[in-house]
Order: structure tokens, then C-alpha cells, then sequence
């Protein structure tokens, strides 16, 4: 039989002999033998993707720079797992190893594509990800700070623009919730993207009321007229009034009553 090749955490490949799966390359042959029905190949087949899911959770986290959260991605990819358990075929001659990892990291590829990304990024700039992903990590250890982009673009041999537009399309594909709460340091009922939307105008209802009134204030007098722009418009006190005026606060008190009790009586402003 071949022997497979993996990648290891580091990224360098080692062979399949020092991963502990030798002994699990029986199971498919045992369980291909029996026939279709037969307890025992589901109990192969849970020993199996209990044994291989090692492989599942680190081709998961491998790719959990894309974003997400990583409990779904590697329970995406051991569904991968399930399928190339199911689908392998021993007879072909091949290790299980070069057949399912090629298939959990599809799956793992098709869940960012189809549930987990809002807005498409350029090929271009997603086939540039995992290199520039492992050259930040590189420089980081090696400069001791975070790389400059054109650092990164003399490590990996390409344009400056190109990868200036990668690290801006990074999480460009991620959209976050209006409702996300806002953390820690905050208010409990407080959003994190309060500060950037709209805020309802405390006195937006209050429009249709002075369109109203502003059509009405010709009808009348000019003192009337006066007192109520002072008290309604203003925002001054009967007795700011008066002191203005030249009156008493009684008068204004009076004045104010007889005015809105005669709007009112037309059936024109809302009693508040």
C-alpha cells in the first residue's frame, strides 16, 4: 500500500507511519468483506471516525483564520470525515489519508462559501489567504511586531497592491449583527454599533403638531401669538414670560388657558 503524506501543524509533510494510524487501515478492509445490514460495520465505521477525527479538528483550525466560530467548523469537518469514510474504497490501493484529507478541506471550503461568507471576495485575493496567513505568523516570530504589508510582499514574491487588497478583504466577507452586544466596559442593553447608526429624533412625533400649529398662530393675535411661540417654541416659563412681556404670570397663565382651549375646541391640536 502507498504510504500517504500529511501535512503537519507546522506544515511540513511527514509520513502517514508517524501520525498513529496504522492501525486503523485494517478496519476498511474488515468492514468492506461484510455485507450491507451487518452490526458490526457501523461499529467499524464509529471506530473509524473517531479514530481519523484528529485529522477533521486540525484541517478545522487550519482554516480558522477565515473566520467563524470553531465549534461549527469542525463539526463541518467531521461531516466531511463521515463522507470519506463512507466513500473510501480500499481496493483502489490508496490510504485513507490522501483520500480524506482532500475531502474534509472541501467541505470545510464549501461551508465558508455557501453559509459562512456574505460577500464574495475575488479568488485572487482568497487563493492568497493561507500564504499570507503563514507569512504574518512567520514575520511576526521574527520581527517581533506585526509585518509591514510590503515586508509580506517580499516574502511571498508578489505585487504590494495585491496583498494590500488581501489583508482589506481578510474579514471583508463577514458581516456582524446591528444587534451584536457591545462588550465588556459597556452598558448591558448597549450595541456595538451604536455610536455609528441613527438615533431616533425624540421630537419626531412632535412635526405633524407644529406643521399644524404654524398655520394657526395666523388666526391669532399678536400677543397671543407671541406668548404661545415664548412658552411652546422656547421652551420659557410663565414667569419668563411675564418678565418679558410686562405682565403678571397670572395674566400669561390665563392667556396660555384661553388660546389652547380655543385650538382645541377646532378639533386641531392633540391634547398632550
Amino acid at each position: 500500500m502507498t504510504a500517504a503524506r500529511v501535512m503537519s501543524p507546522a506544515g511540513t509533510p511527514r509520513s502517514r507511519s508517524r501520525d498513529g494510524y496504522d492501525h486503523l487501515e485494517h478496519l476498511f478492509v474488515e468492514r468492506r468483506s461484510l455485507p450491507d445490514g451487518h452490526p458490526r460495520r457501523q461499529v467499524i465505521r464509529d471506530r473509524l471516525v473517531t479514530g481519523y477525527r484528529p485529522v477533521a479538528l486540525h484541517i478545522a483550525r487550519r482554516h480558522a483564520y477565515r473566520g467563524g466560530d470553531l465549534e461549527d467548523l469542525e463539526q463541518v469537518a467531521t461531516v466531511g470525515l463521515i463522507h470519506a469514510v463512507d466513500r473510501f474504497e480500499p481496493d483502489r490501493g490508496n490510504a485513507f489519508l490522501s483520500f480524506a484529507v482532500p475531502t474534509v478541506t472541501g467541505e470545510v471550503l464549501r461551508y465558508f462559501r455557501d453559509r459562512a461568507s456574505v460577500i464574495r471576495v475575488p479568488r485572487r485575493l482568497t487563493a492568497l489567504r493561507p500564504a499570507l496567513d503563514r507569512a504574518t505568523k512567520e514575520l511576526t516570530q521574527q520581527l517581533g511586531r506585526a509585518p509591514r504589508p510590503s515586508e509580506l510582499a517580499a516574502l511571498l514574491h508578489v505585487d504590494l497592491d495585491l496583498v494590500i487588497d488581501a489583508l482589506q478583504a481578510l474579514h471583508g466577507g463577514w458581516c456582524l449583527s446591528l444587534d451584536e452586544p457591545a462588550g465588556e466596559g459597556h452598558r448591558g442593553d448597549q450595541n456595538r454599533f451604536d455610536d455609528a447608526l441613527a438615533h431616533v429624533d425624540p421630537e419626531l412625533g412632535l412635526v405633524e403638531d407644529r406643521e399644524l400649529l404654524t398655520s394657526l398662530l395666523a388666526d391669532l393675535s399678536d400677543r397671543d401669538r407671541e406668548i404661545l411661540l415664548l412658552r411652546f417654541y422656547k421652551g420659557m416659563t410663565q414667569t419668563e414670560i411675564a418678565g418679558r412681556i410686562g405682565v403678571s404670570q397670572m395674566q400669561i397663565s390665563r392667556v396660555l388657558t384661553a388660546t389652547l382651549a380655543r385650538l382645541r375646541a377646532a378639533g386641531k391640536v392633540p391634547r398632550r
